[in-house]
């Protein structure tokens, strides 16, 4: 075998010895003790595949092998899970590794006769799914390189790393009209028909194992024709699907190649490999299209030092909590679509961004039903919402689809719906739209705007905050007498109380009838009690004593020798509570604490109701 050049390195990452080519399937035992049970794939006897034996989970047809961190594998159009057999054999000794028969490849079900890149990416979803599998290092060989990086960028938070091998990426105008001619011709065929032409262009004639080549030609005689003809269109028309995407790749990923590969070239790596912030290339000098089978041991040492990468995956959910720490506004931004019917969604990821000229950007989700309509249109509008269009925001934020019905608006000279009684609003024309990870920013022109002066709707936490009664709090709070101001307060997860004034009661902290937010501060550290005092909760009055009642959430610490006691929010002591008041308010807590969003309530202390305040 000719001798090849490893133009690729991480530093100080660690060399994974390789196992060799195994000459049959016999020497292997592939198996995962801890898998669920599945049904047992029927095994093909017409020497198609090697033998490894299958399971399958909702239609897919997968070979695992090993334990520990998962490793999944995509082969390429034709191919099977067979085609990895170097790669099992080597990492199932460190890794739980999983290789899948794409659809209509090996055992897997066919796909769809309209299927996309995204219906491969999903099986790969699916299947993780199924085996309870929340992240996995995913290696895709050409068409399932495009599989393994579509899913890298949908699905960053079960990606901890990404490799694709001999894969394409923005393709000159000769290549691209060369295979969507062969797309074209292989759509129109009963039978894959003559594979020596694949075959030359993968191998070529330097020093190339007959064994390998023969393997490789009854996989791709022995596929489904019509799942080979689907897949091969969407690997011709896919090579773009990334141009200007890979910025937002957030894992270590490796694009290698081989410095033959006539199709998925030298050039298509490094470019990959530029435009992705976390990424190296590698290209193999005298290796063509199936370097995995033909070097093995110069593939599997690449694939071991890229697992060497610590991953730093991030928690999304941890992620959308600490971005919810920034309070901001709420707008719903509007537009129309090409039938003129008006469209619009609630967002709060708003933001100015020139006054010379006047910009702003807004984003929106890439999976959200509008996404489409807003980045196609010539322009759009961003209402500003007042306090008390809460519910307007809701409307917004819902997919019913007569928004504009419940809402009164009034089109902008341009024709972008504006909606009645907004802070501020803003008619602009698209400038700019920018792909960024699962988001898109638009990017808008000012062409008109106006404002007034009520106060604006916040958010903050997964919660409105409404400004005006957070000040009319605090001002009570302040300088009326008969204010109760008191706390919901978390440590570590469980809920605060306080020793009641009857034996074996319980109430929450607070600072008396005569208490303001520094008297409040003040009782907290007398009981031992280190709290920080977030959002407005709840505002209630009992009308008969003319006692206002003011609590706030936050998060505590106890010192040693607190009198403060916790408790589960599973175990709250609901019958020796002071009142029915503050039984409500804490279940209303507890709901929007397991679902995360927060609101300000106010109401009746006498009949202990406690509604949200619109």
């Amino acid at each position: 075998m000719r001798r090849h050049m490893m133009k690729f390195s991480w530093r100080s990452a660690p060399r994974l010895a390789v196992a060799r080519i195994i000459a049959s399937a016999t020497a292997m035992r592939i198996c995962r003790s801890s898998a669920p049970p599945m049904s047992e794939a029927s095994v093909r006897q017409d020497g198609a595949m090697l033998g490894l034996a299958r399971q399958t989970s909702g239609g897919t047809a997968y070979v695992t092998a090993g334990s520990g961190e998962p490793l999944v594998f995509i082969h390429g159009v034709g191919l099977n899970a067979d085609a990895w057999h170097p790669q099992i054999e080597a990492f199932a000794t460190t890794n739980r590794v999983i290789a899948i028969d794409m659809l209509g490849h090996g055992g897997s079900a066919p796909p769809p006769e309209d299927a996309t890149l995204g219906t491969y990416i999903a099986q790969v979803r699916q299947l993780l799914d199924d085996l309870d599998i929340k992240a996995a290092t995913i290696v895709g060989h050409s068409m399932g390189g495009l599989v393994a990086l579509g899913f890298a960028l949908r699905h960053s938070s079960r990606t901890l790393r990404v490799a694709v091998l001999n894969s394409v990426y923005d393709r000159d105008s000769a290549s691209r009209a060369a295979v969507e001619a062969r797309a074209r011709e292989i759509a129109k065929r009963s039978a894959v028909g003559n594979v020596d032409e694949p075959l030359r262009r993968w191998f070529g004639h330097e020093n190339a194992d007959p064994g390998i080549i023969s393997q490789v030609r009854a996989w791709l005689t022995s596929v489904d024709p019509q799942a080979y003809a689907i897949a091969y269109r969407i690997f011709a028309s896919s090579d773009d699907a990334f141009t200007g995407r890979l910025g937002a790749l957030s894992v270590p990923a490796l694009f290698a190649t081989g410095a033959l590969d006539p199709n998925s070239t030298p050039a298509m790596a490094r470019a990959m490999a530029s435009a992705a912030p976390r990424s190296q290339a590698l290209i193999l000098d005298g290796q063509r299209h199936m370097m995995n089978l033909v070097d093995p041991a110069a593939v599997n040492q690449a694939l071991g030092q890229l697992l060497a990468q610590p991953s730093e995956r991030i928690d999304p959910r941890e992620l959308r909590a600490a971005f919810g720490t920034f309070m901001t506004g709420v707008t719903v931004v509007t537009t129309r679509d090409t039938t003129g019917a008006p469209r619009g969604f609630t967002a709060n990821s708003f933001t100015s961004v020139s006054l010379d000229p006047p910009l702003l950007l807004i984003c929106i989700g890439r999976t959200a039903a509008s996404c489409m309509t807003f980045t196609g249109a010539s322009g759009f509008a961003v209402n500003i919402l007042a306090e008390q269009q809460k519910d307007i925001s809701g409307i917004f934020a819902s997919k019913r689809s007569d928004k504009f019905s419940a809402v009164p608006w009034h089109p902008a000279s341009s024709g972008n719906p504006l909606i009645d009684g907004a802070v501020a609003w803003f008619d602009c024309a698209r400038a700019n739209v920018i792909e960024a990870g699962d988001h898109v920013i638009l990017v808008g022109a000012v062409r008109e705007f106006a404002h007034g002066d009520a106060n604006p709707l916040g958010y903050a936490r997964g919660g409105y905050v409404t400004l005006g009664l957070e000040q009319a709090a605090v001002n009570a709070a302040a300088q009326d007498g008969r204010t109760i101001v008191g706390a919901i307060l978390e440590s570590a997860g469980r809920l605060v109380l306080m020793p009641g004034s009857a034996p074996q009661t319980f109430t929450l902290p607070e600072a008396g009838p005569t208490g303001n937010v520094s008297a409040l501060k003040s009782s907290l550290l007398s009981a031992g009690i280190d709290a920080s005092l977030g959002f407005l909760f709840a505002v209630f009055e009992n009308p008969q004593t003319r006692t206002q009642s003011i609590y706030y959430r936050g998060e505590a610490a106890l010192r040693d020798g607190s009198t403060a006691i916790l408790v589960d929010f599973d175990a709250i002591p609901w019958d020796r509570l002071p009142d029915e008041a503050i039984r409500t308010m804490l279940r209303r807590y507890a709901q929007e604490r397991q679902q995360g969003r927060f609101n300000i309530y106010s109401g009746d202390h006498e009949q202990g109701e406690v509604r949200a305040v619109i």
